[in-house]
């Protein structure tokens, strides 16, 4: 069997948000190859789209999505709700060709000021991805909270418990890769 290979994408722009952290962490538990798609996309426009179908960004996303054999999405909470540019990713993406997320294995991680570690912004993006008809995994929940004090300078998370819960998590989604990969291969 070929490497497997992993897209993440990450909620918070900024480069050193705890989210991006978490994403770091938890990619570096899966056994394969990981990418990072850019959500830096342009507003979804239907003119847009009318006058250049998918923008030359949202078709690399596409395209990134369509390799992977895995997904990892690390979402902050904005206002109890899952941040605009990951809307606006999940916009673009419904346009494209097919279903590009239809059967492939979802993890969720989320890192939050908060106590609950994003679990409103979990539920919701849950949602949000039903129509793309990826498989999400529902456990176990990396629910990050009072992020701020969680991680390390390197950005290393200091629990062991959301440590064993990001590795419990990735080693699921590991494995939903793998077999996912030999049924299409049979």
């Amino acid at each position: 069997m070929n490497e497997l290979k992993l897209l993440c994408l990450c909620g918070s722009l900024r480069k050193a948000s705890l989210n991006r952290k978490l994403m770091k962490q938890a990619a570096a538990c899966f056994d394969g190859r990981v990418e990072v798609g850019d959500l830096r996309l342009p507003l979804y426009d239907g003119d847009l789209e009318d006058a250049v179908g998918l923008p030359e960004a949202v078709a690399h996303l596409v395209e990134q999505i369509r390799e992977a054999d895995a997904v990892l999405i690390a979402c902050p909470e904005y206002n109890k709700a899952p941040p605009g540019v990951l809307k606006n990713a999940l916009d673009w993406i419904s346009r494209a060709e097919g279903h590009v997320l239809q059967g492939k294995p979802v993890a969720i991680v989320s890192a939050t000021a908060g106590r609950a570690g994003g679990e409103r912004t979990q539920s919701v993006l849950r949602l949000m991805l039903q129509p793309l008809r990826g498989e999400v995994l529902t456990h176990p929940e990396v629910l990050v909270g009072s992020a701020s004090k969680e991680f390390d300078e390197t950005g290393a998370l200091l629990s062991e418990r959301y440590q064993k819960a990001v590795a419990a998590l990735m080693a699921r989604l590991t494995e939903a890769a793998r077999v996912r990969v030999r049924r299409d291969a049979a």
